[in-house]
């Protein structure tokens, strides 16, 4: 189902998420529940959670940082399929966008970089988080589209 449509048939039960996002990855439209990663300078952790099977959830991270650290690992996970990412300092990065063009995923980021992060494995999975004025909390859903992403607490 199209964003609009979900608009036009649940109304305030979806928030629009307002950020000017680049679109990565094969799939231009995706749905399903929101697990969330919150990182600073540091994928490792939003790599591992990555590597678990994915069962057609929505990734989410927010990776604060300068903007020359890339929240998100070159190799996304195929069986996870979705990821948004945002940084509240400067903008999210996605590294190797071209790489993750040619995938069969889908990626939302507001930028790329090249520049290596650390490896340590800091930050927290399940973390409620804000951007784009909405809040992403894990279990409640997103919806994407060529248009626009939604999260609704409830699937719509």
């Amino acid at each position: 189902m199209k964003t609009a449509d979900l608009v036009d048939a649940h109304g305030d039960a979806v928030r629009f998420c307002d950020l000017p996002f680049l679109k990565l990855g094969k799939l231009r439209s995706f749905h399903g529940p929101i697990t969330t990663v919150k990182c600073f300078e540091d994928n490792a952790l939003l790599k591992a959670e990555l590597q678990k099977p994915g069962k057609g959830r929505v990734m989410v991270a927010v990776a604060h940082g300068p903007v020359d650290h890339d929240p998100c690992p070159a190799i996304v996970s195929q069986d996870h399929r979705y990821l948004v990412a945002e940084q509240s300092a400067a903008g999210g990065t996605a590294a190797l966008d071209g790489e993750i063009d040619e995938m069969d995923v889908a990626v939302f980021c507001l930028g790329v970089s090249p520049t290596k992060s650390s490896k340590d494995g800091a930050g927290k999975a399940g973390a409620v988080l804000h951007f784009g004025d909405v809040e992403f909390r894990p279990g409640a859903f997103a919806y994407a589209d060529p248009d626009e992403l939604l999260v609704s607490a409830v699937k719509a």
